[in-house]
Formats: structure tokens, sequence, C-alpha cells
């Protein structure tokens, strides 16, 4: 069979112009950095953990594992930003219900897989209903998304504070902290191997259905896809069904982690990096088009520069500075301006290539 060329050309040409660019670019910068930097910073270990696990261990491990919850509500957040063409700013606060009617389950019953399951689905059915509290003030009330939610975002810790009467209970449990950290016989975290399952799970869900056509058809011209039989209401409360999944999801995740239910500290601020995720993964942040991968690479790009400022003895208090100053470059970069400069900057740089090969003959 004869021999298909590469045309390395054409691929960099579709490359800058894929909407993974931005994202791709920022974590190889990352990557390259740490490398300079630290050579062993992406080295994994094998080591025992306090209950005598063999388990794997090093920033590349603690990188995927922090961003689980992230990742999770980054995905969520992508839906919302596409069909609405707004951010949903109350999911950290979605997410300390979930996690309360989670814990509030768990501690009226003996702790057994089957109740782990129920209070999953309930705590689960509990934020879809206050998901779809801000989804009904968006689609039918016609609210801007962010102030709809800003609701939840100021009476969502205090809601889920008063589930459990006012208190920060504790669980403690093997399975729990089975699922918040390592499964016995399995090295890699648990929060790592959920977050694979669900990207999962949504990737066929939108491969066997025509979920995201009709989200993003919605999110680029609502009055379009309605003359095209596509209902922009049940589409908008579709995406905050699936929020209210993610953030059950993360905010149970989280109290596996630390066996304990904190309404104030719970995902705190983690709305902010979750809009910045999908921004970082190249979606437009006014709807339409999206990127599920990108959000996700976005994800982990912000928890990669979390733990690079950390292992350079960044203190706490200054790596959200730091944080926001590399974030806002990335941004910036892969704005449609800095975009439409450069691609005006190549196509110069090109032309006078081509008149200067035209001379030389």
């Amino acid at each position: 069979m004869p021999s298909k060329k590469i045309n390395l050309s054409n691929l960099w040409k579709k490359f800058t112009q894929s909407q993974l660019v931005i994202p791709i670019t920022a974590l190889f910068v990352l990557v390259v950095f740490n490398l300079i930097r630290d050579p062993s910073f992406f080295s994994i270990v094998i080591k025992k953990n306090n209950l005598g696990n063999t388990v794997l261990a090093g920033n590349l491990i603690s990188i995927l594992n922090g961003a689980s919850e992230l990742v999770i509500l980054a995905i969520g957040m992508t839906f919302v930003t596409s069909a609405t063409r707004g951010q949903d700013i109350s999911v950290g606060a979605s997410a300390a219900i979930a996690g309360s009617v989670f814990v509030k389950i768990l501690r009226a019953n003996t702790i057994t897989v089957p109740v782990i399951l129920l209070a999953l689905v309930c705590a689960c059915l509990v934020a879809i209903v206050f998901c779809l509290f801000n989804g009904l003030l968006i689609a039918k009330f016609n609210i801007q998304p962010m102030i709809a939610s800003l609701i939840l975002f100021t009476a969502g810790r205090p809601i889920a504070y008063w589930i459990n009467g006012g208190a920060t209970p504790n669980v403690e449990s093997s399975l729990l902290g089975a699922l918040g950290g390592f499964i016995p016989g399995i090295p890699i975290p648990s929060p790592i191997l959920i977050v694979i399952v669900f990207i999962v799970l949504i990737k066929l869900l939108l491969k066997f259905t025509n979920l995201s056509l009709y989200i993003q058809s919605v999110g680029i011209n609502e009055k379009a896809a309605r003359l095209n039989g596509i209902n922009p209401v049940a589409m908008k409360m579709i995406v905050f069904i699936i929020l209210g999944v993610c953030v059950t999801l993360a905010g149970s995740i989280n109290v596996c982690r630390i066996g304990l239910i904190n309404h104030e500290t719970i995902l705190i601020d983690i709305e902010m990096d979750a809009i910045l995720a999908v921004a970082i993964g190249g979606n437009s942040l006014g709807g339409g088009k999206f990127k599920l991968s990108g959000s996700i690479i976005g994800a982990y790009i912000i928890q990669a520069l979390t733990i690079t400022l950390y292992a350079m003895k960044v203190s706490s208090t200054a790596v959200k500075a730091y944080k926001a100053i590399v974030i806002i470059a990335i941004v910036v970069l892969g704005s449609p301006v800095v975009k439409e400069f450069l691609g005006n900057l190549k196509n110069k740089i090109f032309a006078k290539r081509a008149v200067v090969k035209v001379e030389a003959k």
C-alpha cells in the first residue's frame, strides 16, 4: 500500500485553530517549567500509607487526585455555560447541601454499601431540586444565570448548616475512607477512578444521544433552536439536572476525603475555579459550542498550578494571587482579540515569506 505523507504544515494549522490550543499549550508550559525547576517533580513512588496499603504517591498523583472534585464540577459548569450563556456561581453551596444530606443519612444508619448508595441517591435528588430552582429562574423568568444563582450562593451554606441541626458532624467508616482515599489492593486513589468512570459515562451519554447538539444549539441561537423543534426550557432544565449530579459527586467525594461536613469550608471558592477551568479550556463563557476535554484539561491545569506553587514554597495566602496572575495571562492569550492579532501577524509573516521566495526566483 502506498505510504501517506504527513503534512506538518496542515497539522500545525489545524492545531493552532483548535479550541484546545490554549489549554494544551498552558499544560505543556507547566510541564516544561517543572521539569526544568525540578526534574523529579513528576516522579511517582510506591509506598505504604497509614493503613498499610501499597499506594502510588507523588506530585502527579496529587494533581490528578486533588483535581477530582473540580473536574466533575467543571463538566457540569460547561453544560450550564453552553446552554444558558452564563455561569452558576452556587455550585460550591449546592455541593455543601448535597454533602450535608449525604452525612445526615449516613449518621442515621449503620454505614454499609447499600446505605452509602441510598445516601448518594437522596443527596442527588436534593441537589437536583436546588439546581432546578436556579434553572427555573433562568429558563422561565429569563434572569441572568449569575444573578439567579446568587440566591443559592448566599443561602446554600446556611441551609447545609441547618440540615445537620447547626453542627459540623463527622462520619467514620472504612468504606468512606476507601471512597475518599484508597481501596485496599488498588494503588490509585479512589477519586481518580470515580472521575474516570464519570467522564466515560458522560462521553457515552453525549455519543449515543443528541444532547450535545441540542445544548449547543440553544446556546448559539435559542430562537433558531425553537424553530427547529428543540425546547430551550427543557434543555436548560436538563443541564441543571446534570449539574445536580455533579455537585452531589463532588460534595460526597469531599466528605469521604475528610470524614466530616463543614458547611463553611467544603469546596469553598471552587465555583470560581470551575468557571476558570471552562474558560482556560477554550470554551466561550458566552455559551454555544463547547469541548468537555478542554474544561477537563483546564481543571487539571489549575490544580497543577496550585501544586507547583506549593512545591516552590509559596505561602498558602499568596497562592491565590499567583494563580490569578497566571490564569489572567492564559485567559487573555486565549481571548478572541489576541487570537485575531496573532492570526493577522501570522498572515503578514507568511505573506512576506511568499514575496521573498518569488523575488528569489
